[in-house]
């Protein structure tokens, strides 16, 4: 067979990209080192390829010398954040553009000793101390698609200081430290491990406690396994363990530097864990390598640029960022593929908007505000843009509202309904190029289809008529057909349909399998889901139906909760659906495989709990055909 490589079509690849199917690299996967002293503070970026071995390389340097800081990387961005003197900045540069560092924004508090975990999405900041005793028990995040000051995320258990962070895409974990409860001694070492999951804010829980205390350690992971290195209170005795992130307290030993030292700083890839530099006591320029896949020894890499310790690393293709589909280093985002908009929503009435990336469990972030605090709006998309409609503030509105799915920030106006409504479909549906907006409440039921062209900012025009004047039913669409299912009062089990391109009156589809209101929707390009809802008690139950024929709808399985007021969205291979009631109202979110039939999956937790919110998606069964 001759050595020939494929050609990739760019609309090939695009159109892979768009339906979940490629993960396309950015690049090189690369560790840096940043900073650190020899002894004195630098400000030094070293790069090596961690899946090669041989010396490091200088990169560009940092906006400003630093040791003792925390750090992080996506597949484009690496950050740096904090340092000694307790600074607040957090400095940022681009894994595939040499070059030196630019400011990103602050921490919420100056500090040193912190370390650095996270996803694909967000970048967290735990522990940390200010040099004068005083320990924080913060954990501050950032978003790695926009500049600025970080937020509050939640606190680590107890204040610590030179710690060691490890991460899967959807735990982070800090390990050992200083100045926390289980401490022999009021600086340290520590046992204690402090677990939060990125896509719910608040405080972390306890992961389980280490083999051995440690202080001063770093550590090193794929998206399964993470591995610790001593520190210096375990220096001796050569204390080396490893954890599976998703088990808690499964700690084990594991094996040892070529070399015992303290302030070395892991960085790594999904196969390697990588640690440079460090001290005992004289400074070093090794970097040790491990598998984190296999085996429990460590060889030589190669060798820092100069002898350093408490020099940050980092990697773009460690922890966070195994299984996380990502763009090209050309672009922020492509269009189509899996983000997903949850607006609004009552909790009570709240403008929070959740961006969720569907391909990825537990991948959530905060994305920015609706115009105003509203609920009960209906959903609707373009493959760049989300949308929300009508709603209550709490009185009844007719603002249409956009979002581009590309960019992090508020909601701003698109123009109004043609009958202020509430109450109105939840979940989207549309083709490539026109939205729907069925029924709801104004304040009487109504029967009233409105239909937005994506591109063309204004006001909605009259589509047609559902067959009667249902409210608070699920919507869902293929390429072609618009669909409308269950609802309240007067035939809350009746299906509709109606043809997309072209505007008239509703037809009748079939029937749910039970009548029901407040459920959520999505849909591939063939096959739509109605999942929960209420009838009037709260069910689990998933109906689907084949959207190009007609009929009654069947059963498809059973969310992981029963749960009504939620809402739903897709790409063409999954179903979500989001929030609602539980019976108390939750943050959680389900998730199914359209193509098979079967029970849905917890998925994780929005930023926050609500019921009856609209979504978005930029890859929904409606939008396959673009």
């Amino acid at each position: 067979m001759s050595n020939q490589r494929k050609i990739w079509d760019i609309r090939e690849a695009y159109k892979k990209q768009r339906g979940n199917d490629w993960s396309l690299s950015e690049g090189a996967p690369l560790c840096m080192w940043g900073g650190g002293a020899t002894p004195s503070t630098i400000n030094v970026i070293d790069k090596v390829n961690p899946l090669t071995t041989g010396n490091a390389t200088d990169f560009g340097d940092l906006t400003a010398a630093r040791q003792y800081m925390g750090g992080a990387g996506n597949k484009v961005k690496g950050v740096f954040g904090g340092g000694d003197g307790a600074s607040n900045v957090i400095q940022t540069f681009n894994f595939q553009t040499e070059g030196n560092c630019s400011d990103f924004g602050d921490l919420t508090t100056g500090r040193l000793g912190l370390a650095g975990c996270g996803n694909e999405i967000v970048c967290l900041f735990g522990g940390g101390d200010n040099a004068s005793g005083t320990y924080y028990n913060i954990i501050d995040q950032i978003s790695y698609a926009t500049t600025g000051n970080a937020v509050d995320f939640g606190d680590l258990r107890s204040g610590e200081a030179f710690v060691a962070a490890i991460a899967s895409t959807t735990r982070g974990i800090w390990t050992g430290g200083n100045a926390g409860g289980d401490a022999p001694a009021a600086t340290g070492p520590e046992k204690s491990t402090h677990l939060i999951t990125f896509a719910s804010r608040g405080n972390a829980s306890d992961f389980g406690d280490m083999v051995t205390a440690k202080n001063q350690n770093t550590g090193s992971s794929n998206n399964i396994k993470g591995v610790i290195t001593n520190g210096q209170a375990t220096l001796s005795s050569g204390s080396y363990e490893q954890c599976i992130i998703a088990t808690t307290g499964s700690f084990s030993n594991f094996g040892q530097l070529t070399a015992g030292r303290f302030f070395e700083q892991g960085a790594g890839s999904q196969t390697r864990g990588l640690y440079g530099g460090g001290a005992n006591p004289s400074n070093v320029n090794t970097i040790d390598f491990c598998s984190l896949v296999a085996g429990s020894t460590f060889s030589d890499f190669g060798d820092l640029t100069a002898a350093k310790k408490s020099a940050c690393g980092i990697g773009n293709s460690e922890g966070g960022m195994g299984g996380a589909q990502v763009q090209r280093s050309s672009v922020n985002y492509m269009p189509g593929s899996g983000r997903s908009l949850v607006m609004c929503g009552t909790t009570p009435t709240t403008g929070r908007i959740d961006l969720v990336f569907i391909p990825t469990a537990g991948a959530t972030l905060d994305f920015g505000d609706a115009l105003v605090n509203t609920r009960y709006t209906s959903g609707s998309s373009s493959r760049t843009k989300g949308f929300y409609a009508g709603g209550g503030t709490p009185s009844t509105v007719n603002t249409i509202a956009q979002n581009l799915f590309s960019s992090l920030g508020n909601a701003s106006d698109f123009g109004d309904l043609s009958v202020t409504r509430t109450d109105g479909a939840t979940s989207q549906c549309g083709s490539s190029t026109r939205g729907l907006f069925i029924n709801g409440i104004t304040p009487s039921g109504t029967n009233v289809i409105d239909y937005i062209t994506f591109e063309t900012v204004g006001n909605a025009t009259d589509f047609g008529d559902s067959t009667d004047t249902r409210y608070a039913g699920a919507s869902l669409s293929s390429p072609t057909r618009g669909i409308y299912a269950g609802g309240a009062a007067p035939s809350p089990g009746v299906i509709d349909y109606t043809t997309i391109a072209s505007t008239g009156n509703a037809t009748d589809f079939g029937d749910t399998t039970a009548v029901k209101g407040y459920a959520a929707a999505g849909a591939s390009d063939t096959r739509g889901l109605v999942m929960g809802g209420a009838s009037p008690s709260i069910v689990a139950t998933i109906d689907y139906i084949t959207i190009a024929s007609t009929g009654n709808a069947q059963d498809f399985g059973d969310l992981s909760v029963a749960r009504s007021g939620s809402s739903g969205t897709s790409n063409n291979i999954r179903g979500m659906a989001y929030t609602g009631r539980t019976p108390s109202i939750t943050a959680s979110i389900d998730f199914v495989t359209i193509a098979s039939l079967g029970n849905g999956t917890d998925y994780g937790d929005l930023s926050l709990a609500r019921e009856w919110p609209s979504t978005g998606s930029d890859s929904h069964g409606g939008l396959q055909s673009a």
